[in-house]
């Protein structure tokens, strides 16, 4: 049999506490989830540092990289089957690129990339391109499939249906996550009713479009996605946890490129201090590693390495207050020259942290980061854009918040064996 239509024998399943079960039936996706490589997203967390403000949030890429394969799966195989704008061959395609769509994410994904000026997507296609045991797999489908694999994950390949179903304003990665989130942080902020939304979507040439019927299922994703951003995504203690830990990364890179004398060397750093990533030093690195150099940095000569390792390791965060950068920037820089004077670096002890997010947006043309509107269809036929037709979503369209916290180190503000009217001055101007 040709490999790419290859059943098993019996068909697999995941028990999942978000979609039940997760079925496998495909030999490809079956070999897929046995790499090295996908293995490996096991050992990467799904939110991070939230764990350190949710002590649910363990979760791993893993689960919700398989949580993303099985809603495609159901889209594709129940949803779509047999109907005329949907492509059946393109089905395996539209699977794996479910599956493989977080393969490149690092350990503590976002605040990592941040640090190192790395970018998740272009590992994950890096990995399906290149010497791997997934491109060993991919390649068997065919030749040129590795290819379309990434182009999906990049958003360049040329069927726009398939890729809306992996990434748009409403995908099977975001209803995957915003639920598994929720069960795993223990919130009720991000249900809603999957199955009403998968019941309603229609293949439309270029993207997916929802029956008018469904709207108010749609409504409701749209406020849970709303709601998760600012209540889990953009808690302020896992932001700290965030601020801490790109700190520590900070820190252990300059002390590198000043030739500090590290008690261990960080082998698995050097490439990154040297912005001289491979594909072969990359995958070696899973928050296991991380947490490893975090551990014994808490014995570091360095006092500022050996702190903030302390922190972040013993959950000992920062504080912070609401600050406005646009208004206060004179209280900031006051502040900087007071905690100099105090013998506490700004530049690792005051930080500001912005957060900022857009519920959802109209297509504007031209703009950076188009983003296709969720479109609905009326009864007599008639696509129109979702916000011409729900006044909630209407009232929230464009309109991107904006959150600024500055952090700092309560308890050493506190600590008056030194500096004592300096750090009152800063407890004044602070208001703490």
């Amino acid at each position: 049999m040709v490999y790419s239509a290859e059943k098993l024998m019996e068909e697999k399943v995941f028990k999942d506490p978000v979609h039940r079960y997760i079925h496998v039936r495909d030999r490809v996706i079956w070999d897929l989830i046995g790499t090295k490589e996908f293995q490996r997203l096991r050992r990467i967390k799904q939110l991070g540092t939230t764990y350190l403000t949710f002590h649910g949030a363990e979760h791993s890429r893993f689960n919700h990289s398989l949580g993303v394969y099985e809603v495609v799966r159901r889209i594709v195989d129940d949803v779509f089957e047999w109907r005329p704008d949907w492509n059946h061959d393109e089905r395996l395609l539209t699977l794996c690129a479910a599956l493989l769509h977080d393969l490149g994410h690092g350990p503590f994904s976002h605040s990592f990339e941040k640090v190192f000026d790395l970018d998740h997507e272009y590992y994950t296609q890096q990995i399906i391109l290149g010497d791997t045991e997934v491109h060993q797999i991919l390649t068997r489908v065919s030749a040129d499939f590795p290819k379309k694999v990434a182009e999906v994950i990049a958003k360049t390949y040329e069927n726009k249906l398939v890729i809306s179903l992996i990434s748009s304003q409403i995908d099977a990665d975001r209803m995957d996550y915003l639920q598994r989130d929720a069960y795993f942080t223990g919130v009720s902020y991000g249900h809603f009713d999957m199955e009403r939304i998968l019941r309603v979507m229609l293949p439309k040439e270029d993207q997916v479009v929802i029956k008018h019927t469904g709207m108010h299922a749609v409504e409701d994703y749209i406020m849970s996605r709303y709601q998760m951003y600012w209540q889990v995504y953009f808690h302020p203690v896992t932001r700290s946890a965030e601020v801490i830990l790109t700190k520590i990364l900070h820190r252990a890179k300059y002390l590198y490129e000043h030739a500090y004398s590290f008690k261990q060397h960080p082998i698995h750093f050097y490439s990154l201090f040297e912005n001289k990533v491979t594909l072969e030093d990359y995958l070696k690195l899973d928050e296991g590693v991380i947490l490893y150099y975090f551990q014994i940095w808490q014995e570091e000569e360095d006092v500022i390495l050996r702190d903030l390792a302390n922190r972040f390791m013993n959950r000992n965060l920062f504080k912070y207050v609401e600050f406005d950068p646009a208004k206060e920037y004179k209280k900031l820089t006051e502040l900087s020259m007071l905690f100099t004077k105090a013998g506490l670096d700004p530049d690792y002890y005051l930080v500001v942290d912005s957060s900022s997010d857009l519920p959802y947006d109209f297509y504007r043309p031209g703009e950076e980061e188009e983003r296709l509107p969720i479109q609905l269809l009326m009864k007599n036929g008639e696509i129109h854009e979702l916000s011409r037709e729900s006044e909630i979503v209407d009232a929230i369209s464009g309109k991107r918040r904006t959150d600024h916290k500055l952090y700092f180190p309560m308890d050493l503000l506190f600590d008056e064996r030194s500096k004592r009217n300096i750090k009152r001055q800063i407890r004044m101007i602070l208001d703490i």
